[in-house]
């Protein structure tokens, strides 16, 4: 049966099928580097489970803002063992970020939907709900520039911590690894940047101090007398006698 379609009718069905071509090739291609991504995430959150992260993302998202304004570069950031961290840090934290630490498997849905209750009665994003899995996989992965994607790749990231580590690992690279301050990383930095003290040697009231620090450290580590950090650090002290560390 011969083709009734004239000339025109044939080049513009070439065209569509070209462009048709085209796009599957697209999303093939898309696919492919995205599978190819996340299969180099859970190599490494598999590699880190027994050892230690060199460098996060954010700390080379910060090493290249510092680079932009001219300032010395990050200073190599020591690592503590879990069993040398203060407990009193360790039970600071869990009390400030996640209380239900011991509980969920990355996602604190009681603390999402209590958060997302807040941020309707305020008409706008004022509390975070994030676990310190979920805040952990966006330091090591991610950046903090906030978008759909992102927040998609963590929940991906995290789901891949909570499957492959222990929670005692996902803290001990936790307090290694977060930001504690103007170029800060880590609890060891922290504890000698602001007491002079080792990461074992915190107290109470200085592991309460570095917990509610945690939301926006850089710009309290320049006002550490700010009435809502000391309030937050009276609330921290109060309840971290509260949750069990693992």
């Amino acid at each position: 049966m011969s083709d009734s379609s004239t000339p025109n009718e044939q080049i513009s069905n070439r065209k569509v099928w070209s462009i048709r071509r085209l796009f599957w090739r697209f999303i093939l291609i898309v696919m492919v580097v995205f599978s190819l991504w996340e299969l180099s995430v859970l190599a490494r959150v598999w590699w880190w489970r027994d050892h230690n992260p060199s460098v996060s993302a954010f700390m080379r998202e910060r090493e290249s803002q510092r680079a932009q304004a001219h300032l010395p570069p990050l200073q190599a950031h020591p690592w503590v063992p879990y069993a040398h961290i203060s407990s009193n840090l360790k039970r600071a934290v869990l009390a400030a970020e996640d209380s239900r630490f011991l509980e969920h498997h990355g996602f604190d849905w009681e603390g999402i939907r209590l958060a997302f209750k807040k941020d309707m009665r305020k008409g706008k994003l004022v509390a975070g709900g994030s676990t310190i899995s979920q805040q952990l996989a966006k330091n090591l992965f991610l950046s903090e520039h906030r978008s759909i994607w992102r927040k998609g790749q963590e929940a991906l990231i995290t789901i891949m911590i909570e499957s492959v580590w222990p929670k005692k690992r996902i803290l001990e690279v936790y307090l290694n690894e977060i930001e504690w301050g103007d170029g800060l990383f880590g609890c060891e930095q922290a504890a000698r940047h602001y007491f002079g003290s080792s990461a074992q040697g915190l107290g109470p009231e200085q592991a309460a101090l570095l917990a509610a620090m945690i939301p926006n450290p850089r710009y309290y580590d320049h006002h550490r007398g700010h009435t809502k950090l000391q309030n937050k650090t009276a609330t921290v002290l109060a309840r971290m006698w509260l949750v069990s560390i693992p």
